[in-house]
């Protein structure tokens, strides 16, 4: 499986980003999906994840109610929809799959992992 994120950029504080991640292969709809985070001279942390069907998905405390996963399993992407963007949302954001677990907000639960693409919101 590959992964493609794409979407990042600069932003002001309080503006809206959607990012996306495309994935390679016909089993897409196999995998959890999740989107993870590290900013600069930090640990990776868990953003959100969404299952297989999409029919759940599992946010961060951080950004629950600001930011929507979702996947379009006919498109083989998943989606990072994030509003009301705040200086600390500032990291370089990684899609991955899982192929084993229904569900995870744990990086170790992951197997493939895209590139990353940065987001920078000033203040």
């Amino acid at each position: 499986v590959q992964l493609q994120a794409f979407g990042g950029g600069l932003v002001q504080a309080g503006d809206s980003l959607t990012l996306s991640c495309a994935a390679s292969g016909r089993t897409f709809s196999r995998y959890a999906m999740g989107w993870f985070r590290q900013a600069p001279g930090k640990e990776r942390e868990f953003v959100a994840t969404i299952t297989r069907s999409g029919d759940s998905t599992y946010y961060a405390n951080s950004v629950r109610g600001r930011f929507t996963i979702s996947r379009d399993n006919a498109k083989n992407t998943v989606y990072l929809q994030m509003n009301s963007l705040k200086p600390e949302d500032t990291a370089v954001y990684y899609c991955a799959a899982s192929t084993v677990y229904s569900i995870s907000f744990m990086s170790t639960a992951y197997n493939y992992w895209g590139q990353g693409t940065e987001v920078t919101v000033s203040s």
